[in-house]
């Protein structure tokens, strides 16, 4: 069992920054590979950025890639996201989420636990 709380969302102008925290909870948490989602109003969850258990392999969608960081830190089970350049389309719901595949995966039904979000705006 892996519970997940974000932080650090909030309002920013475009062209700032932002970090995303995701604390856990569980001894299993090293075992997963995490990613984080988002979610516009009115639009489906989509993939950000994940990570492997050992940090050894993170993967980026196209829109944030050069943009974002994912990183973790197993000892302090937390997973950040460092997002710089920001810009209005990055505004919505920010999720982490943890799951068991060993491969890295984009499909949020891969993903077996789910925090409860934090919102990001960012204005033009």
């Amino acid at each position: 069992q892996v519970q997940l709380v974000e932080s650090g969302g909030g309002l920013v102008q475009a062209g700032g920054s932002l970090r995303l925290s995701c604390a856990a909870s569980g001894r299993a948490f090293s075992l997963y590979a995490m990613g984080w989602f988002r979610q516009a109003p009115g639009k489906e969850r989509e993939f950000v950025a994940a990570i492997t258990w050992n940090s050894g392999n993170t993967y980026y969608a196209d829109s944030v890639k050069g943009r974002f960081t994912i990183s973790r830190d197993n000892a302090k089970i937390m997973v950040y996201l460092q997002m710089n350049n920001l810009k209005p389309e990055d505004t919505a719901v920010y999720y982490c989420a943890a799951t068991p595949r060993v491969k890295l995966t984009t499909t949020p039904f891969d993903y077996e636990y789910w925090g409860q979000g934090t919102q990001v705006t960012v204005s033009s």
